[in-house]
This record gives C-alpha cells, sequence and structure tokens, in this order.
C-alpha cells in the first residue's frame, strides 16, 4: 500500500511563524461550503483507479477500511466544512489507505482541485503554490505549520513599497524593494547582490 507516486515538494517559506493577517481578514482555510458535495464515493473510486492505471498498478480496495470509510465519506458529503476541516478530513482518508495503492495521490486530488476552484482568483503562480501546498499536506509530504503558513502567505494581498523586505514565492531569495515601477512591476535588489531584477507583485512575498 505504500506505492505512492512521489508528487513534487512545495518548499514552505522560511521562518516557521504564519504571517500576521489583518483585523478582520480571514483566513481562506476558515472558509466553509459543502467542498464535498460534488465529489460522491464512486467518483473517488474511479480517480484511483485512473491512478492506478497511470502508475501500472492493479486497482483494489482495503477490505479492512473501504467500507467504513466510504461510509464516512458519504456522511461527510453534504456537510458544511471548513477548507480546513475538508482537507484534514482527505488526509485522514488518505492514511487509512481503503484503496491498495495511490491513496495519497487520489485524496491529494481531491484536495487540489478543491483548492483551485476556492482560490480561482489569485494569480496564476500563486494558485499553483497554495494548491500544491494542499495536496502535499494531504499526501503527508508536508506538516500543518509549514501548509498553513504557505496557504496564508500567497492569500494575503501586498501593497510594496520602497525599502520593504521581500521574498521570493519558494523563499529561495529574499532583498529589498528598490521602487515600484509605473505598470505596477517591482525592482528589488536580493541580498548579497549589486543588481536590480524586476518582477511582478504576484511573484514576490512580503518578508
Amino acid at each position: 500500500m505504500n506505492d505512492e507516486t512521489e508528487i513534487g515538494l512545495a518548499r514552505a517559506p522560511d521562518g516557521g511563524r504564519h504571517p500576521r493577517r489583518g483585523a478582520g481578514e480571514q483566513s481562506p482555510l476558515q472558509a466553509r461550503a459543502a467542498f464535498l458535495k460534488n465529489w460522491d464515493w464512486q467518483l473517488v473510486v474511479s480517480l484511483n483507479r485512473g491512478a492506478c492505471a497511470r502508475g501500472g498498478a492493479q486497482h483494489g480496495v482495503n477490505r479492512e477500511t473501504q467500507e467504513a470509510c466510504a461510509s464516512q465519506w458519504t456522511a461527510k458529503q453534504p456537510q458544511i466544512l471548513s477548507l480546513e476541516q475538508a482537507i484534514d478530513f482527505l488526509r485522514q482518508c488518505h492514511r487509512r489507505a481503503p484503496f491498495l495503492f495511490f491513496n495519497g495521490n487520489t485524496f491529494a486530488d481531491i484536495g487540489r482541485q478543491i483548492a483551485a476552484a476556492l482560490f480561482a482568483e489569485l494569480p496564476t503562480a500563486r494558485r499553483r503554490e497554495a494548491t500544491s501546498a494542499i495536496a502535499h499536506y494531504i499526501a503527508g509530504v508536508l506538516d500543518r505549520d509549514a501548509m498553513v503558513e504557505i496557504v496564508e502567505s500567497l492569500s494575503e494581498s501586498a501593497d510594496f513599497k520602497p525599502g520593504g523586505r521581500v521574498k521570493t514565492l519558494r523563499g529561495s531569495a529574499r532583498g529589498v524593494i528598490l521602487s515600484v515601477l509605473s505598470d505596477g512591476r517591482v525592482a528589488w535588489q536580493p541580498d548579497g547582490s549589486e543588481s536590480a531584477l524586476v518582477a511582478l507583485p504576484e511573484s514576490l512575498l512580503r518578508a
């Protein structure tokens, strides 16, 4: 049951702390909806069957856990859940392993699609990173604190000003804002470099 296709891991931003949100600004993880409403168990089974076909594995169910997991899934379907509750449930389903193979891929893919719909208004790069972080959390390759920090950072609106500290989406480089250009792009200088870079604002986070 451990034959999982590796999903490329999104790196957590540096710092280890959740970003501060403005007064009255709700975490996107607290958004509430019937997130599983359109995902019946037969669809989950078909997703796993497809994952097995792509991975060259035989599709099958775990007789010890599949029935209970399917029953719990059906009960959860109509419920109004926060996004955090929904992805925690998907992670739990993965860990219960109702299928013989590719449990992580199956439930992570559902989480990725739910998140992509919820974050549809984010710039493409930020949406991709946020949905990736959620999928990695469900698959068990990213811890909760890192996932929360990534999702909340990427959902936070940025108001860049000269002198402000920034970092790249994956936290691999940090620097200082030099100026905000007339077309909205940001000129910034990475730490330890004498060169200035120009970037779209959605490709940077406040550091």
